[in-house]
C-alpha cells in the first residue's frame, strides 16, 4: 500500500548511489539511496517496472544491506527480503545474460515472473536461479506479488524513522487507542511464541500517514526553510510552515510535525503519547531492530525502526541536553529530555550506549511517572505494606538515615522520591544526583525548599563537580535533609563520616546497588572504605526488588552497632510474597524505633503512634488520596490525637 498518488511512469529517472552511513552498528554497511524526485513513477519498486529496473541494475554488481527511495520529501526503506530479491535478479540478469536475453530483460522488471519461468529449467538458467537466490526469494513472495516481495517502510524524510504501515498478514487486532494531537496505535497478538506465550506487535500510525504528496513537499520545503533561517523557539516551525504553505493547506497540522521532528524527541514522542508506555528501548544496530515498547508492564515490538540519522539526532540531543560527551572516549550517558507538545511537555530518561561499550548507539528510555509516589500511593499498588510504610515515614519524619537498595530497574528512585514527601514540610532538602530523577521540581513547586546539586562521574569535561566533593558542599549549604540519588564511589566515605560524627543533622537518604543489608555492608566496608563504625550510623536498609507481581519491597532492615561492628536485624521479611514485620517493633527491640523516641514519650508511645499512621496509611491508599497535596490537606483535618501534627509531610 502506497501513502502517496500514482504519476504515469512511462520512464524511470531515479538516481541510485551507493552510501556507508554512520550509526548503524554494522560494520561496512552499505546503502543503496536513490533520489526519486525526478522520476514520474516515485521510485515506487512495488508498483513501478522501470524504477525496479534501474535498481536491480545498481545491484547487478554490488550488494546493499538496505535501499532508500526518497521522492518529494517522502522515503520508502526496503530491507532485508526485499533487499534480498532484488539483489539476487541483479546478479542473475548479469549472469544470464548471454544464456538467454529475454529472461534477463524479464528479470530486470518483473524478477518474480523471471524465477517463475526459470524454476524447473535444465540447463544453465535454471542453475543460475538457484544459486543467485532469486528462485528463493519468489518463494518468499509466497504468490503475493509484488505489494508483499517489495514491501516498504514509509515516512516524511523529515521524521528519521520508517515505519510499516501494514499489520502482519496473521494478525488479529487486541486494542485501539487514538492519539492526541494524531494518530492512532493498535495492539495485535501475532500467535505464540516459543514459550507458549502471546506474542504481541505495538502498530503505531503516526499523523502524517493522512497527508497527501503535497503535504510531504511543504514539509520538506519548511524543513530547509527553518534549516537556513536557524530558528530555535517553539514558535519557529509554525512560522516555517507558513513561509512554504497557501491557501488551504493544513498549516497547524504540518506546523506540529514538523516541531516534533526538528524541536522535538521525533517518533519518541508518539511512543509516549500513549500513557500506557512506561519504557522504549533503540537497540544496536538501531537501523536494523525495531524499536520495542513496555505496555502497561508488557514488552512488544513495534512496527517503527530509527534510520541511521535518527539515531544520530537523538544522540545529539541526549549530548545537548546532558552537556555530556557521548563518544567512543565517553561511550555512556544519561539525560532528561523532554517530550510533548508545548506547554504539555513530560520527563522522559535516556541511557545511552555506544561504541566500543556497544555494536552501535543504542538508548533506553522510561517514562518519568507524571503524578509524584507517595508512600500511600506506594502501599496502594502494593508495593509497601501499610506497616512498613507507617514506620519508613516515622523515620524519614524523625532525622533517621536510611539506603534504598535493589538492582538497576528495581523502583530504588521512585522509593526514594516518595521518601522525600514524608520529610517535614519545612525542612531544607539538598539533593544530589548525576541525573536528574529526584522529584526536586514537584516538591519545590509544593512549596518546599530543595536545592539540586548536578555531580558527574567518570572523565566526561562537564564542569560538573564530582560527588564527593558536592557533598562536602551540601554539608555547608545548610542544616536539613541530605539525599544521595546513588552512592557508588568515593562519596561513601565522606556520606558516612558527616553521618557518623552529626555533620549531617537531618535525615540521610540515598540509594545503592545491592540486594540486603548483608551485601550494602560489605560493599561500603569492603570495596568503598567505609569503617564498620561508621556504617553503624546507617538507620535502616530498604531493599526493593522487581518481582513477578510487579516492583516492591522485600525487606526492611535495621542496622545495629555492637562491640566489634555491627549487628543487622530484620525489621521485616517477605514471607508467602508479602513483606511481614518479625515481631522486633512489638517486642521494644527495635533500636531504629527507640532512636525516634522524642522528648517526653517513650517506646511504647512511639509504638502507638506507629499503629495509628500505618492504619491511616492504609485508609489513605484504600481512598484513593495518594497525591501530596490530598494527603496534605487529608493530614491537616485529621485529629491530633489520632494522629500526631508534627509539621510532617505529604506522606
Amino acid at each position: 500500500m502506497s501513502l502517496l498518488p500514482r504519476r504515469s511512469a512511462d520512464a524511470c529517472r531515479c538516481q541510485p548511489a551507493f552510501v556507508a552511513p554512520a550509526s548503524t552498528g554494522v560494520q561496512d554497511r552499505t546503502e543503496l539511496q536513490v533520489d526519486a524526485d525526478d522520476c514520474p513513477g516515485d521510485g515506487d519498486l512495488a508498483v513501478e517496472p522501470p524504477c525496479r529496473a534501474t535498481v536491480i541494475d545498481a545491484l547487478a554488481d554490488r550488494g546493499a544491506d538496505a535501499i532508500r527511495v526518497r521522492s518529494a520529501g517522502y522515503e520508502r526503506w526496503y530491507v532485508e527480503d526485499a533487499v534480498a530479491l532484488l539483489r539476487a535478479a541483479g546478479q542473475f540478469a548479469a549472469l544470464a545474460e548471454h544464456h538467454d536475453a529475454e529472461i534477463t530483460a524479464t528479470a530486470r522488471t518483473d524478477p518474480l515472473g523471471a524465477a517463475h519461468e526459470a524454476v524447473g529449467r535444465s540447463g544453465p538458467v535454471g542453475r543460475l536461479a538457484a544459486e543467485t537466490g532469486l528462485a528463493e526469494g519468489a518463494a518468499r513472495a509466497d504468490g503475493d506479488g509484488y505489494e508483499a516481495a517489495l514491501r516498504s517502510h514509509d515516512g516524511p524524510a523529515i521524521a528519521r524513522c520508517r515505519i510499516d504501515h501494514r499489520p502482519p498478514a496473521e494478525a488479529r487486532l487486541r486494542d485501539s487507542v487514538s492519539l492526541e494531537p494524531g494518530g492512532t496505535v493498535r495492539r495485535y497478538t501475532l500467535g505464540l511464541d516459543s514459550a507458549g506465550d502471546a506474542d504481541a506487535l505495538y502498530h503505531l500510525t503516526p499523523a502524517s500517514a493522512s497527508f497527501d504528496a503535497r503535504a510531504f513537499e511543504l514539509l520538506n520545503d519548511a524543513a530547509a526553510w527553518l534549516a537556513d533561517s536557524g530558528g530555535s523557539s517553539d514558535l519557529a516551525p509554525a512560522r516555517a510552515v507558513r513561509q512554504v504553505a497557501h491557501g488551504d493547506d493544513p498549516v497547524e497540522e504540518l506546523a506540529t510535525i514538523l516541531r516534533k521532528h526538528t524541536h522535538g524527541a521525533g517518533v519518541l514522542e508518539d511512543l509516549f503519547a500513549d500513557q500506557r508506555v512506561s519504557d522504549a528501548y533503540v537497540t544496536a544496530p538501531a537501523g536494523e531492530t525495531p524499536i520495542r515498547v513496555v505496555v502497561d508492564g508488557e514488552s512488544m515490538p513495534t512496527n517503527v525502526r530509527l534510520t541511521p540519522e535518527g539515531v544520530g539526532t537523538l544522540a545529539s540531543r541526549v549530548r545537548r541536553v546532558s552537556g555530556r560527551s557521548f563518544s567512543r572516549a565517553s561511550p555512556q550517558v544519561d539525560a532528561a529530555l523532554s517530550v510533548g507538545p508545548p506547554g504539555d511537555r513530560e520527563q522522559v530518561r535516556v541511557a545511552g550506549v555506544t561504541r566500543p561499550l556497544s555494536p552501535g548507539t543504542a538508548f533506553a528510555i522510561r517514562r518519568h511517572d507524571s503524578e509524584p509516589w507517595t508512600l500511600p500511593r506506594l502501599v496502594a499498588v502494593g508495593s509497601l505494606t501499610p506497616r512498613s510504610a507507617g514506620l519508613l515515614s516515622l523515620a524519614v519524619e524523625r532525622g533517621a538515615t536510611g539506603l534504598v537498595a535493589g538492582a538497576r530497574g528495581a523502583g530504588k528512585t521512585t522509593t526514594l522520591g516518595a521518601l522525600l514527601w514524608a520529610l517535614p514540610h519545612r525542612t531544607r532538602t539538598v539533593l544530589i544526583e548525576d541525573t536528574p530523577e529526584l522529584p526536586a521540581a514537584a516538591l519545590r513547586a509544593a512549596g518546599r525548599d530543595v536545592q539540586s546539586l548536578r555531580v558527574s562521574r567518570g572523565d566526561d569535561e562537564t564542569g560538573e563537580t564530582s560527588p564527593a566533593s558536592a557533598l562536602r558542599t551540601a554539608l555547608r549549604l545548610g542544616e536539613g535533609a541530605l539525599i544521595v540519588g546513588e552512592v557508588r564511589g568515593e562519596e561513601a566515605g565522606t556520606l558516612y563520616e558527616a553521618m557518623h560524627v552529626g555533620a549531617a543533622s537531618g535525615t540521610v537518604l540515598g540509594t545503592v546497588h545491592g540486594d540486603g543489608a548483608g551485601s550494602i555492608r560489605t560493599r561500603m566496608t569492603e570495596d568503598l572504605g567505609v569503617s564498620e563504625s561508621a556504617f553503624a550510623a546507617t538507620g535502616f536498609v530498604l531493599t526493593v526488588a522487581d518481582t513477578a507481581r510487579g516492583r516492591r519491597a522485600v525487606g526492611l532492615e535495621e542496622v545495629e552497632a555492637v562491640a566489634g561492628g555491627t549487628e543487622l536485624r530484620p525489621l521485616f521479611t517477605l514471607q508467602d510474597g508479602d513483606l511481614e514485620p518479625t515481631g522486633r517493633l512489638d517486642r521494644g527491640e527495635s533500636s531504629l524505633l527507640a532512636d525516634l523516641v522524642a522528648p517526653g514519650e517513650n517506646y511504647g508511645d512511639v509504638l502507638a503512634g506507629l499503629r495509628e499512621r500505618s492504619e491511616h496509611l492504609r485508609a489513605l491508599a484504600a481512598d484513593g488520596v495518594t497525591r501530596p497535596a490530598a494527603i496534605r490537606a487529608e493530614r491537616q483535618e485529621a485529629s491530633s490525637a489520632t494522629v500526631p501534627d508534627t509539621g510532617g509531610g505529604s506522606w
